[in-house]
């Protein structure tokens, strides 16, 4: 009798397990199970999202030759001021100065014209001229350009000649336009000592540039934004396509020794991205033609057809790329003066510079 009711209990408890305690637990487990899904869903980490490299997209930071890039360029501080001036010479119209300012460290001289003034105006519109490539160990400040900065000086201008680094006593290495920020940053360092000075009227600052040069404040321009005007002379390298379509024939360009700082960079850039390729994630960031958008001064563009150095084809590409902007701008063409638009075409190529800085610095 003891067993037989053992036997019933044990019947009833195991009947109870089956009809009461596991489908209880069923549900607990099925329904535990969608809670803890939907809870994972709504806290997972998220994979990052796979993006198409582009000039518009953030790029991750730092990365190699960052520095040479346009956003890069925007992103840094230009802050500098003049030395005292050292007296050289006072023609009629105006005394110039030997001077240096800091840039990235490094002290780089200028030649700097201040012009007499006749009228008691107080403040001068300014420009900061740009030499083209000249070997940098026959580069002399007193002697090259002189006959172009006399003419600006004697126009009412304060001229800033500045010698790019690792040119006559400029400190530095001449690291080069085009793959180097080296010069852009010596002239927008020079575009900020300019401002301070309480003769210059610090909303009437231009640029100009010959040659190499037309890269160099080029890109300045386009760094600066609001630079009010700039002015190229027989200019190359605005797209970098062009470069490879167009190529330079300077036979005065010596390659840089295979030992010296300037050759190794430019061989790590290139184990780093290649040659220049307009489709690259990074080559894209480099042209500043990539970034016109909310550029707001004006440019012209002076060349002759017979240039035999630099193509006027740079320059009519430019020009047609230009025309696709709101950007103030215009290309002269002289049909001789050569690279340096010498001989019968310099006065007018000269007063054409004159007139358009006139007009586009005396506004502001």
């Amino acid at each position: 009798m003891q067993k037989f009711e053992n036997r019933r209990y044990n019947s009833f408890n195991f009947g109870f397990i089956h009809l009461i305690v596991l489908p209880v637990v069923a549900v607990l487990i099925f329904a535990g199970y969608f809670i803890w899904k939907g809870w994972n869903q709504n806290t997972q980490i998220p994979l990052p999202e796979v993006k198409n490299p582009f000039v518009s997209q953030p790029t991750p930071t730092p990365f190699p030759f960052q520095e040479i890039t346009i956003p890069s360029l925007r992103g840094r501080e230009y802050k500098s001021t003049l030395s005292d001036l050292e007296k050289l010479s006072e023609p009629q119209s105006y005394t110039s100065y030997l001077t240096s300012f800091t840039s990235d460290g490094f002290k780089v001289y200028g030649l700097l014209t201040i012009p007499k003034s006749t009228s008691g105006e107080a403040k001068f519109p300014a420009i900061v001229f740009v030499h083209g490539y000249i070997p940098p160990r026959e580069y002399q400040t007193k002697l090259n350009y002189a006959s172009y900065v006399d003419y600006l000086a004697r126009n009412g201008f304060v001229v800033f000649k500045i010698d790019l680094r690792g040119h006559g006593n400029s400190e530095g290495e001449a690291g080069g336009a085009y793959y180097s920020d080296d010069y852009v940053v010596d002239t927008l360092s020079a575009y900020s000592a300019l401002k301070s000075l309480e003769f210059v009227n610090p909303n009437a600052i231009g640029l100009w540039g010959h040659s190499m040069a037309g890269n160099v404040v080029f890109r300045s321009f386009v760094v600066g934004k609001n630079i009010p005007a700039t002015v190229i002379w027989a200019g190359a390298g605005y797209t970098y396509t062009d470069l490879q379509d167009y190529m330079i024939q300077d036979t005065s360009y010596k390659p840089p020794p295979p030992d010296s700082e300037r050759a190794r960079e430019r061989q790590k850039l290139r184990e780093a991205y290649g040659n220049f390729s307009p489709d690259n994630w990074f080559w894209k960031q480099v042209p500043a033609t990539n970034y016109l958008d909310g550029v707001t001064g004006a440019i012209q563009v002076n060349h002759a057809v017979n240039d035999n150095v630099v193509s006027i084809d740079y320059s009519r590409n430019l020009d047609s790329l230009l025309k696709q902007t709101n950007i103030t701008h215009e290309l002269n063409e002289y049909q001789s003066g050569g690279h340096n638009l010498s001989g019968s075409v310099f006065n007018e190529a000269m007063q054409n510079t004159v007139d358009f800085f006139k007009k586009n610095l005396s506004s502001n």
